[in-house]
């Protein structure tokens, strides 16, 4: 529990545990498609100061545990992840 981020004027530790699936779960997240995904995860909470903490692509979900800071809501930051990864 020591392992508090820290901003300008607070220290958090808050935690999300997002699992977002495929339409009627179709095993598409395989090969090249995983690592694209994987990679455009990794690109959005780099540019988000979000830390990936825990995730894995499966071949029909998603899962990861991320590190957000406070001023994130859950909802924004599922906004940034699908809205990126869908538009790519």
């Amino acid at each position: 529990m020591g392992n508090y981020r820290t901003g300008s004027h607070s220290r958090y530790d808050i935690k999300y545990h997002f699992v977002w699936v495929t339409n009627y779960r179709k095993p598409v997240l395989t090969g090249a498609v995983a690592v694209r995904l994987r990679d455009l995860v990794r690109e959005i909470c780099r540019t988000q100061e979000i830390e990936i903490l825990e995730g894995a692509v499966s071949k029909d979900h998603v899962h990861v545990l991320l590190s957000c800071p406070p001023n994130l809501s859950p909802r924004k930051v599922m906004q940034y992840i699908k809205g990126k990864v869908l538009v790519s």
